[in-house]
């Protein structure tokens, strides 16, 4: 049976995660899926992650990006963006380092699918 100040902390648990869930609806959760001519496949990764670097570094509204290459064909890559909100994104799409990202990369990228999706759950430890 659970103490009372038990139930309390477990109450404040839950309305914690209802109101943070309610400050995040506004993220913007977009997944890219690329595909890298496999001749240029270190230069390409050497210009994603300097302008995965300064948009992190830069701007407050780029919350995180995860970049994953297929085991069985490192050209396939998918990266997970997450953007404190819209207006954030179109932010960052206007930003220097991104357009030369784009400039960079034009002839390395032989096909890009841009998903726009929404988180349903997302779970992780603390420190991660």
């Amino acid at each position: 049976m659970l103490t009372r100040v038990s139930q309390t902390v477990i109450l404040l648990i839950m309305l914690t995660g209802i109101s943070l869930h309610a400050q995040n609806s506004s993220r913007m959760f977009r997944i890219a899926k690329i595909k890298v001519d496999g001749n240029q496949l270190a230069k390409y990764t050497a210009a994603l992650e300097e302008q995965m670097q300064a948009a992190i570094t830069l701007e407050p509204g780029v919350l995180s990006y995860t970049a994953v290459a297929d085991k069985k064909d490192p050209t396939s890559m998918t990266i997970l963006e997450v953007y404190a909100d819209l207006e954030s994104y179109q932010s960052h799409i206007a930003t220097a380092h991104f357009r030369k990202y784009k400039e960079t990369v034009k002839d390395m990228v032989l096909g890009l699918e841009l998903i726009d999706t929404d988180l349903v759950i997302r779970a992780n430890k603390p420190d991660y």
